[in-house]
């Protein structure tokens, strides 16, 4: 019995090691897989503030042709109200799927951003649906519309921990000034 007793502390220095590096194991297993959760979630939220940006500015370039039909705008493509209506529903029908995911997994902050923008958008498309000559109101819908699109990216950003990017504000001549 002694002989037992003699080697029981180091019977029981192997069960805490083995007990210790199974923690050990499991702890890393855990911190691992959170880390990569989080990834495939950055990289799915990154995926749905895009889808949303890119269907808004399917709208916005549609309201660009729409008023350059008008006189409001120097847009290369004009486009008549008539034959834009059924582009813009579409427009219309598309972001509103990825509306709902953005509000899914988006941010607060940048769930707001995409409210505000998406607001302009809106204007700028009933603007338009008087057949509105205005060229002076129609920039200040371009202005606070491109301030809309650049906020929202400034908060998409920030959620996802990405340097500053651009402000897509371009130095082009006064012919093709587009944002």
């Amino acid at each position: 019995m002694s002989a037992f007793i003699q080697q029981l502390p180091a019977l029981i220095g192997v069960i805490i090691g083995a007990l210790g590096s199974y923690l050990v194991v499991v702890r890393g297993e855990r911190v691992r897989f959170r880390q990569e959760q989080t990834a495939r979630w950055e990289e799915r939220r990154l995926a749905v503030y895009a889808d949303y940006a890119r269907d808004l500015k399917k709208s916005v370039t549609l309201t660009y042709r729409i008023a350059s039909h008008l006189g409001n705008d120097p847009h290369p493509h004009p486009l008549s109200p008539e034959e834009a209506a059924p582009l813009l529903a579409e427009a219309t029908v598309a972001r509103d799927p990825s509306g709902e995911a953005l509000i899914l997994l988006g941010s607060p902050e940048v769930v707001e951003r995409a409210r505000a923008w998406v607001v302009t958008v809106m204007e700028m498309e009933e603007f338009l649906r008087g057949e509105t000559r205005d060229p002076a109101a129609w920039q200040a819908l371009l202005d606070r519309q491109r301030a809309g699109r650049e906020g929202y990216y400034r908060a998409v950003r920030k959620d996802l921990a990405l340097p500053p990017g651009h402000s897509a504000r371009w130095s082009l001549p006064a012919s093709v000034n587009r944002g």
